[in-house]
């Protein structure tokens, strides 16, 4: 079994949307690790004097325990692009710590500055974020995800995203596409208009 991780977004000492954190961290204990969760991960977070200040992401290893905690500062990349992949077997499930099958696709995106990961026609991740999309009127979020992610969970509870079924014969009538992840929210997440995206 591979060890999984949390990224936790952790901006001038304060750690965010814990509870979708936490209900994740869960789900991976029972469904993947065959065991009953019995840890609260925000009584196991100490932010260090260092991260009190700034922008960092909180990376939790763990197994059938909390194996290691680590405060990263973090930049953010600059998307501006994205290279259509397929990859029908791909499987990410679970926030795997070995992501070596994500970076091999990663690798076939030429010229672009990022990916969207095709799995059997339906549209599914980036990289590392998940995907929504505008319509127009609102903004939507495939229902096929590789790894229905902490902030795609966050803005479904919201009311502000919703999911569709989203395959790249229909991505073309959609305008914008933006990248959200434990980091990155609607407001600062990265644009990218439909022009942008290599088919």
């Amino acid at each position: 079994m591979y060890p999984l991780f949390e990224t936790i977004k952790c901006m001038d000492g304060k750690l965010y949307n814990l509870e979708f954190h936490q209900a994740r961290f869960e789900k991976a204990q029972r469904e993947y690790l065959g065991i009953s969760p019995q840890i609260t991960l925000f009584k196991k977070l100490e932010i260090p004097e260092f991260a009190k200040n700034g922008l960092f992401r909180c990376r939790v290893t763990y197994s059938k325990q909390i194996d290691k905690v680590e405060f990263l500062p973090h930049q953010f990349r600059q998307i501006k692009s994205l290279m259509l992949v397929a990859d029908n077997d791909i499987d990410y499930r679970f926030k795997y710590a070995d992501r070596e099958r994500l970076n091999l696709l990663f690798e076939k995106r030429g010229n672009c500055d990022d990916i969207i990961i095709v799995k059997n026609g339906f549209i599914t991740d980036s990289f590392a974020a998940n995907l929504i999309f505008f319509d127009g009127r609102k903004w939507v979020t495939p229902e096929t995800p590789l790894l229905p992610g902490t902030q795609r969970a966050k803005l479904l509870d919201e009311g502000r995203i919703f999911e569709c079924r989203i395959t790249s014969k229909n991505l073309k009538k959609f305008e914008k596409v933006g990248l959200i992840n434990a980091m990155q929210d609607l407001e600062n997440m990265p644009v990218i208009e439909l022009q942008n995206i290599c088919f």
